[in-house]
Formats: C-alpha cells, sequence, structure tokens
C-alpha cells in the first residue's frame, strides 16, 4: 500500500520533486578534482532508493548491486540512497577500506528516519558531534560488559532461559513457527541480561511494540498515520518511556541496595562515569538500553531462524552438529547447566552458524559518510557523500568463496576466510561489541533444539525476505519429531 501512495505522490509532486532534487543535488555536491565514481542518480529525489529497498522486499538483496558491479566493471559504484549522494564500496578493498578509516576519513552514518525512530536526547544544534561522540562513548562501556570473564557468567543464566523456553514453547507441539518463538527466546534473554526484567508476562507485553518497531526499520520514510513508519515511531516512544520508568526505578533499588552494581548492563551505566565524572542522563540511557535491546536480539533471531532452515535442508549437516551437541550433553549431570567450556567444545557447530551467517548475514551491510574529500580505487569521493557497504559483495563472492552457493562449514576450519571477507558482525572500530554474546545466545539455542529434535520444513520453497532482516515469510513453520530417549 505505502508503494502505490509513493507512486501516487510522485506523479502528482514530480516537477516539485524535480526542482527539489536538483536543488539538493547541487547543495550536497561538493567540487573535487578528478573522476567520480561510475553509476546513475536515477529517479528525481528519491534516486535509486526504490530499487534498493524492493530487491530486499523480494529476497535478493545483493541483486542491486552485483548487477551494477557487473554494468560498470567497477567495484565501487556512485547512486543516489535515502535522499544522499551515494556511493557503494564492494568487495574486501571496499571492506578494508572503510573498516580501517574510520574516524579518519569516514564516519558512521544513520539515515534521518533512522534518528526518528531512535532519537538522541543530544541538543539539536549539535547533533551530529554529539552523537558521534555518545556512539563512542557507548563503545568504551560496553566491553566491560561483553568480555569474556563478564560473559562467563550469563552461560548458566542463558542456558537455564533456553530449558523454559523450549519446554513452554517447542514440547508436546507437533508444529511450530520458528521465527516467533526465535524472537521471543532471544528477547528473554536480553530483558534479563540488559535490564533484569525475569517475568516472561512482562517480556511478553514488553516484546509486542518491538516487533512494531522492527518492522518501520526499512520501510518507506512516510510519517503519516497507518503507516509502518509511523507506527515504528509510535512504538519506539512508547518503549522508551518505559525503559525510563525501569531506569528511575533502577537508580532507587541501587541506593537501598536492592539493586546490585554488576546485575546488568542498566546498573554498570548508571554507575560508570566518563574521563570527566560525568553521568549518562536517565533519558540517554534509556535511548542506549533501546539500541541495545533491538540489536541484542533480531539479529540473533533471525540468524537462530535461518541455522533451523539450514539443519532441515541438510540433514548430513544436522547429523554431525547433533553428534557434538549430545557428546556434550552425555558428559553433563542431570540438572547440571552448560558452561563456558561446553561452548567451547562446540567448534563444528560454531563453523556452521558461521556458515549460516556468511549465506543469511543478519547485518546485510551499513553506511558511512565522508568526512573529507578523498580518492578511493582512482575516483574521486566528495566529502558528505554517503558510502555504503555490504556484506553479500563477498560472502556471494566466488573470488572468496569457491562455489558461494554452496553450504560449507569446512571454509571456517584453520584460519577460516582472508580478512575483510567474512562480515557479519561489520568490522574495524565499528565491529559489533556484541558478538561473543551473539556466539552465546545462538549455541545455547542450537544445543537445546537439536538435542531435543529433528524437524523438517512445512513450507519447502518458503520466500526468504530482507525485513531489515532475512526472515521467512511465513515465520518457518516445522513438523517437530522428538527424539527417542
Amino acid at each position: 500500500m505505502e508503494f502505490f501512495f509513493l507512486s501516487l505522490l510522485l506523479i502528482i509532486f514530480f516537477l516539485f520533486s524535480l526542482s527539489l532534487h536538483l536543488l539538493y543535488f547541487n547543495k550536497n555536491s561538493s567540487v573535487v578534482p578528478g573522476t567520480l565514481p561510475p553509476g546513475k542518480i536515477g529517479w528525481p529525489f528519491i534516486g535509486e532508493t526504490l530499487e534498493f529497498l524492493s530487491t530486499g522486499w523480494k529476497g535478493h538483496p545483493e541483486k542491486f548491486i552485483f548487477d551494477r558491479m557487473s554494468k560498470y566493471s567497477s567495484s565501487v559504484f556512485r547512486t543516489h540512497l535515502l535522499l544522499e549522494n551515494s556511493a557503494v564500496f564492494c568487495g574486501a578493498s571496499g571492506n578494508k577500506f572503510l573498516f580501517s578509516n574510520e574516524n579518519k576519513l569516514v564516519q558512521v552514518w544513520w539515515p534521518d528516519s533512522i534518528n526518528k525512530i531512535f532519537p538522541s536526547s543530544v541538543d539539536q544544534n549539535t547533533k551530529t558531534t554529539s552523537i558521534n561522540e555518545q556512539g563512542i562513548r557507548m563503545r568504551r562501556l560496553l566491553p566491560n560488559f561483553f568480555k569474556p570473564e563478564a560473559l562467563q557468567r550469563y552461560v548458566g543464566i542463558m542456558d537455564s532461559i533456553a530449558q523454559r523456553h523450549f519446554e513452554s514453547f517447542w514440547e508436546n507441539k507437533s508444529q511450530v513457527q520458528v521465527y516467533p518463538l526465535a524472537k521471543s527466546y532471544t528477547f528473554w534473554l536480553a530483558c534479563r541480561l540488559f535490564v533484569s526484567i525475569k517475568d516472561p508476562e512482562h517480556v511478553a507485553k514488553f516484546a509486542k511494540p518491538f516487533d512494531v518497531l522492527a518492522s518501520g526499520l526499512i520501510s518507506i520514510p512516510i510519517n503519516l498515520p497507518g503507516t509502518s513508519y509511523n507506527r515504528s515511531i509510535k512504538a519506539s516512544n512508547l518503549i522508551r518511556n518505559e525503559l525510563l520508568m525501569i531506569v528511575k526505578q533502577r537508580k532507587v533499588d541501587l541506593c537501598e541496595g536492592k539493586a546490585s552494581a554488576t546485575q546488568d548492563i542498566l546498573s554498570h551505566m548508571l554507575l560508570t562515569s566518563d574521563e570527566n565524572g560525568k553521568f549518562m542522563p536517565d533519558l540517554e540511557i534509556a535511548c542506549k538500553i533501546l539500541g541495545l535491546l533491538v540489536g541484542g536480539h533480531d539479529t540473533a533471531s533471525s540468524a537462530c531462524t535461518s541455522l533451523v532452515k539450514y539443519l532441515a535442508e541438510l540433514p548430513h549437516v544436522y547429523q554431525a552438529v547433533y553428534n557434538e551437541q549430545m557428546e556434550i550433553s552425555k558428559s553433563k549431570e542431570a540438572g547440571e547447566l552448560l558452561t563456558w567450556d561446553d561452548l567451547q567444545k562446540m567448534k563444528y557447530s560454531w563453523n556452521v552458524v558461521c556458515e549460516v551467517l556468511r549465506l543469511a548475514p543478519p547485518l546485510q551491510g551499513a553506511f558511512r559518510e565522508a568526512i573529507v574529500d578523498f580518492i578511493f580505487n582512482g575516483f574521486s569521493i566528495p566529502k558528505g557523500w554517503k558510502l555504503y557497504w555490504n556484506s553479500n559483495t563477498t560472502h556471494r563472492n566466488p573470488e572468496y568463496f569457491p562455489e558461494p552457493l554452496n553450504f560449507d562449514p569446512s571454509r571456517f576450519e584453520g584460519s577460516g576466510p582472508a580478512p575483510y571477507t567474512f562480515v557479519p558482525f561489520g568490522g574495524g572500530p565499528r565491529m559489533c561489541p556484541g558478538k561473543e554474546y551473539a556466539r552465546l545466545e545462538i549455541l545455547v539455542f542450537m544445543h537445546h533444539i537439536v538435542k531435543r529434535f529433528k524437524w523438517s520444513k512445512v513450507i519447502h520453497d518458503e520466500k526468504i525476505i530482507i525485513d531489515p532482516m532475512p526472515v521467512p515469510a511465513k515465520g518457518l513453520p516445522i513438523k517437530l519429531y522428538p527424539h527417542q530417549l
């Protein structure tokens, strides 16, 4: 419906859009010596945004990029996305350049549409600088929470939550829908470990607006009643207000000794000051927790769902994973929880997960912004241009992964893929700080589903859409076959 609405809007306001586009293009194009990358800017005002988004909606996000790489015979090309002059950097060299020049030649950039869903508490007059400073500050905080010695404490909690999850939603069922259940599992973990919400009913109630928020992240940014984008903004405001109340209550609990300084990331944020002795304001903490809750469960739930899909399609891979997991399971006493050491033994299982992340990366790519004029591969990149990298330019490229559409976990044995080719968590200074946390929650999920069931897909050719992560169009319904004890 939103597509047709936009089409009608374009027809009515075509001339107006054209004049705006020309004005905007001239305003935002700096004149630099040299040749711009090959490419085109597409339609007035919206550029090539619709085609860029629609390839993801159709389940083939790599098509937009590979078609242009082939057309222009170039690993960098020019386009116009999300109302911005843009260049797409492709391949390992493009990844290396962007990841290695963070805060030197480029900086992270988010579209204004995303900033409205995740608004900052900063002064709008200094928004760009302050948001970047907040991002740096946040990334200094997170390693303390996600470092291995801290994560070791969470394995038992993850295992106990996984047990309750599978007992409540999977066991004694002949058929389930995987994606909603995977989201339930990962969101339960995030609520417990980030803000210590333990009650499953509270978690379930809290999850509903998060689903609405996520569905609007890559929708057409029309902020009118009834659109996905409008609903996403409202959901974000609702969640942030709820989190603000949780933050305020936690401050009281900490003062009264009812909460501990190390129980979760919320306490860590409240009690950690910056180098100047300043603490984060409550609203800023609520905004940051909101982002962590979205990032901490949506990507992992997509990965868990894709994992179930591939294990259903590849019985020999399933069997090898089952053998490894059962060896660990049989070494445990009755009621004994998984440990950090147990997860370190899941080497083949993790190789399987990595191959899933290669073929169905939850993080498709991200944007940077050129903060100075520079040259890349002989082409001039003007200051202010938005630069996009996409994991599929290496993940599905035979130059880096022979027979890239084949599922082959052995790619990750030994030293694994070449640098800058396997990038499901990004790279450089902005590599996902929750990478190890994601590894733990996916492996715990894998352990519990494999030791309990075999399964088969109900819809054999179910379409995969990017919304904004790879998800099955019907949620991946499967038939369950419990193991005979």
